[in-house]
């Protein structure tokens, strides 16, 4: 449901949100729709396994349905894998508690090669012009110990990310929702990018990053901002991690 509507109403009205409780369901996928939803997971994840970890941070759709039909060991999407992945793309998500904006219209939006560029030894893509200088610069600015962790996005990326979030979420979308950015609304598609401390693998992914010197040194910057601060509007968690390019 609405989260900013939920917390308003758990003020001003306690046994209001006791009702609202016992008819709002989370949204999932459903039962007769697992097998396929597992389906499109495991092809993608092929389409990775076979283009490459930095390719498919920027492969488009129409890319990944060209190496599905010509490489067997992915297979061809069927035509129910297609629908879900549209669906999961088009459909508002507000309906799960994510108020974010959308950045891109189209599933066939693609990421111009020549406008990105690949960050040595990172495996990662960013934006050329000013998402590049600022990482280039905080990396000068604060020391080599913190890292870029995720860059560029493209849709099919996007997608693949949150397929797997769903799924260890067992099938909760809402939940998914909360800690990433549906497929076509995700900053890394056009400017953001993710950084963390050397050396501490999925913790930089947490708010433990907050703790860190290398957190201290990022907000003092003035040249970058955080896009998901504390109970931000867009619905999403805590990510003291992610860079917002302004």
């Amino acid at each position: 449901m609405n989260r900013r509507l939920f917390i308003t109403t758990a003020i001003a009205s306690p046994l209001l949100v006791q009702e609202l409780l016992a008819v709002e369901k989370d949204i999932t996928i459903g039962r007769e729709e697992w097998q396929t939803f597992v389906g499109l997971r495991n092809r993608l994840r092929r389409v990775k396994k076979v283009v490459g970890y930095g390719n498919f941070n920027i492969i488009s759709w129409d890319r990944a349905l060209y190496y599905a039909k010509h490489y067997a060991v992915i297979g061809v999407f069927p035509r129910e894998e297609l629908d879900l992945a549209e669906r999961l793309f088009y459909e508002d998500p507000k309906k799960y508690g994510f108020f974010g904006e959308r950045i891109c219209k189209n599933i066939t939006e693609s990421i111009v090669r020549r406008d990105v560029e690949k960050i040595p030894y990172t495996g990662h893509y960013l934006f050329k012009g000013k998402p590049m200088e600022d990482y280039f610069r905080l990396k000068k600015d604060i020391g080599d110990e913190i890292i870029l962790t995720s860059g560029v996005r493209g849709i099919v990326k996007q997608m693949s990310l949150y397929i797997d979030k769903i799924y260890r979420c067992k099938g909760n979308i809402s939940q998914a929702s909360f800690s990433l950015a549906p497929p076509g609304y995700s900053y890394h598609s056009c400017s953001d990018f993710d950084v963390g401390k050397r050396g501490w693998g999925h913790k930089n992914f947490t708010a433990k990053f907050a703790r860190t010197r290398e957190f201290r040194q990022l907000r003092k910057l003035d040249y970058i901002d955080m896009r998901y601060t504390i109970n931000n509007e867009e619905g999403v968690r805590y990510e003291p991690w992610h860079v917002k390019v302004i």
